[in-house]
């Protein structure tokens, strides 16, 4: 991996972390296409009528075409301007007016309409990873605000067997313990899947897993 340049933003949290990268061009974490574990999952689904997809996090989009190829209704944000960039640059003018949008994924809103517009899937490309880990509570509970009931929350997940000490980043790995705490009580886990290290770049090799949590049944006041 190359040597990281002398930056002046040093906090994840920041826009200005991420724009300085992008603008740069020092992205290790772009393999500059879709992930082949990405490409397995959509052979498994039908086609996306209409079916609404949230990318948070999106940085170059890649994976953002093929959804929107396939039917589905994408809407891909990042809070980045220069990852904004990037992604029009890759998904061209015509297909990023429709879907791309500048937006923070713990307050963008979602429809102006004010309808019940919330989400079928949302697809982890290592966004969790992104953020430093004082905001994963943050995040868990904004996936679980933002994906209707039975919705997935699914993608590559950056998974440890023990935390590092210290912990660095980004990316910043978690544990699947970590990750079962913080998802447990609004969603289920539906799959797990080792990505082959060789699929990976060298910021993740063998440590990408595809994980799938089903969004649980919104209980009743009463229980």
């Amino acid at each position: 991996m190359a040597e990281s340049p002398a930056f002046s933003s040093r906090d994840p949290a920041a826009t200005d972390f991420w724009d300085e990268r992008f603008a740069a061009g020092f992205t290790p974490w772009d393999a500059g296409g879709v992930p082949p574990a990405f490409t397995r999952w959509m052979a498994t689904l039908g086609p996306g009528a209409g079916r609404r997809v949230l990318v948070p996090g999106c940085g170059s989009a890649y994976e953002v075409a093929a959804l929107d190829a396939a039917g589905f209704a994408v809407t891909a944000i990042d809070y980045a301007a220069e990852a904004v960039a990037r992604g029009r640059a890759v998904l061209g003018a015509a297909l990023a007016d429709r879907v791309l949008r500048q937006a923070d994924f713990f307050d963008f809103a979602q429809d102006a309409s004010g309808a019940d517009a919330r989400f079928d899937v949302i697809y982890e490309r290592a966004f969790m990873a992104a953020l430093p880990p004082a905001l994963w509570p943050q995040w868990a509970d904004r996936c679980a605000a933002l994906l209707a009931p039975g919705g997935l929350l699914t993608g590559l997940f950056v998974i440890e067997s023990a935390v590092p000490a210290p912990r660095r980043g980004p990316p910043f790995v978690t544990t699947r313990a970590e990750a079962d705490a913080l998802l447990d009580a609004d969603f289920a886990l539906q799959q797990s899947q080792t990505v082959p290290a060789t699929e990976s770049l060298p910021v993740f090799a063998g440590r990408e897993q595809w994980l799938a949590w089903q969004r649980r049944a919104v209980q009743s006041a009463g229980g």
